[in-house]
């Protein structure tokens, strides 16, 4: 599945036409499947439709005939000046006797559902004016809003507020970056040719379908040696100090992702809690002699962790570079020496390595993770929300994941998640693709039970539930309908 921009989108659809693809059906579907939406969401519940005089609007009016059809009660407040398929839409519902209510005019009750048909993915700058106003009041009524396509106003101020978003034929970047906004997400196909669809050329979003093919085979002469052993290096030991949790929770990661044996290496001294893992204390950052096929380093190395990497350097594995590891001459030397590496930044971290500032980072995480990829020669997990995978030219967008996560530690379980799947044997743009869509789908499955207040613990131990449901093919974060 991959992740269309707007303008891509209108792209496709102009080919479809050029095609001679009767534009008129991808409406008509468009409003059949709202209304199979909004009967599912809100049952008989009194619609009001604000359509506009674009596509989008079209849609709506195509929306709202389906549920005169279907007895559901409604007004539709519509602009003037529709054309083409738009206006076909407008004459079929007038001529079942509906009248249309001129779009300045719209008002609300209490009881009632917002259809927003204004914009959808057409808008080219902010709202500004009527619609401005508009939007600012449909925002106000606290009643439920169903978006078609996209939240109007997005990916722009203001913009509303939706309940629930029905994107049509695929997923457009603004869901996944402002998924506040768009609410519970659906997504309907509504007859574009497939062909149009398959843009090596845009980012993936990450699928079930995708990932599970990915998932390690365990055979049943399988042993701890087998499955893939992880070293985890990290911690700091000093002005009284030992940060050993964040590594910690490497291991926890790394055991709960599947790997069949960690090794711990650790400042002397540091406090150990009970774990499976192999323990090695050490006087300074340094790799012992162990057996293992990939590395994770710099969870809580504070000022050891320049030198955590450099020591993971040398042995030439596939590493997992996180947290005080993340440094520019650090990622140089790795990728002079030809080793495989996952860099994990976070938006501050990344901006560091990018010389740019955070919130630049965070407003456009696709182009950042880009960047830091093609910057580094290296794969790139940029998290966030969405979290983005990058490697060379291919880019993948993780659509789970939830708020519950925003808590310390749920980074350092990733890292060592990602590295049980390097040790797996994956290559590193599909560990950690893989890694991060479960570690998201863990906190999904979380955030159902208990909501916030998590331990990043309790992430990895929710991992193999997480990699159970992928195994189902479940998991998916939006509706296809």
């Amino acid at each position: 599945m991959r992740l269309f921009t707007p303008e891509a989108m209108r792209e496709a659809d102009g080919k479809a036409a050029a095609m001679g693809y009767p534009t008129l059906l991808l409406m008509e579907w468009a409003g059949m499947k709202a209304a199979r939406v909004y009967r599912r969401l809100f049952g008989k519940a009194p619609a009001v439709v604000l359509a506009g005089k674009g596509n989008n609007g079209g849609d709506g009016l195509a929306l709202a005939r389906h549920l005169l059809l279907g007895g559901v009660p409604l007004r539709v407040y519509a602009a003037s000046g529709q054309g083409g398929d738009a206006l076909q839409m407008r004459q079929a519902l007038e001529a079942l006797g509906l009248p249309l209510l001129p779009l300045e005019e719209a008002s609300w009750r209490e009881g009632e559902v917002l259809v927003d048909a204004l914009f959808g993915t057409g808008l080219k700058g902010p709202l500004e004016g009527f619609y401005a106003g508009l939007v600012d009041r449909v925002n106000a009524s606290s009643l439920p809003i169903l978006a078609l396509d996209l939240p109007s106003g997005l990916p722009f101020s203001p913009h509303v507020q939706a309940t629930a978003t029905l994107a049509f034929a695929a997923l457009k970047t603004p869901h996944l970056l402002y998924r506040e906004a768009c609410g519970k997400l659906f997504l309907a196909e509504i007859g574009l040719p497939q062909a149009l669809l398959e843009r090596e050329d845009l980012p993936e979003v990450a699928t079930p379908q995708a990932l599970r093919p990915l998932l390690p085979k365990r055979p049943l002469t399988a042993h701890k040696g087998s499955v893939g052993r992880v070293g985890v290096l990290g911690g700091y030991r000093g002005d009284g100090l030992r940060y050993a949790g964040a590594p910690l929770l490497a291991a926890l990661g790394a055991y709960r992702m599947g790997a069949g044996l960690v090794h711990l290496v650790l400042p002397e001294g540091t406090p150990l809690e009970p774990l499976e893992a192999v323990f090695h204390p050490v006087p300074a950052p340094a790799l012992p002699p162990v057996k293992v096929e990939a590395l994770a380093v710099g969870m809580g190395g504070g000022p050891w962790g320049k030198a955590w990497a450099l020591e993971a350097l040398k042995a030439g594995l596939p590493t997992v570079l996180d947290a005080d590891a993340l440094h520019l001459e650090v990622v140089a030397l790795y990728r002079q020496a030809g080793v495989k590496a996952v860099l994990t930044p976070h938006a501050g971290e990344a901006g560091r390595l990018l010389g740019a500032p955070p919130e630049a980072v965070a407003q456009d995480p696709l182009a950042a993770a880009r960047a830091l990829a093609e910057t580094t020669g290296l794969t790139v997990v940029l998290k966030g929300n969405p979290t983005v995978v990058a490697e060379g030219g291919r880019l993948s967008v993780n659509p789970t994941g939830n708020p519950v996560l925003a808590t310390g530690g749920t980074g350092d379980v990733l890292a060592g998640a990602i590295a049980a799947l390097l040790a797996a044997g994956l290559p590193p743009f599909d560990a950690a693709r893989l890694a991060v869509y479960l570690h998201g789908l863990a906190g999904d499955l979380l955030a159902e039970e208990r909501g916030v207040g998590l331990l990043a613990r309790e992430v990895a131990e929710a991992l193999p539930r997480a990699r159970r449901a992928l195994e189902k093919g479940l998991g998916l974060p939006f509706a296809l309908v």
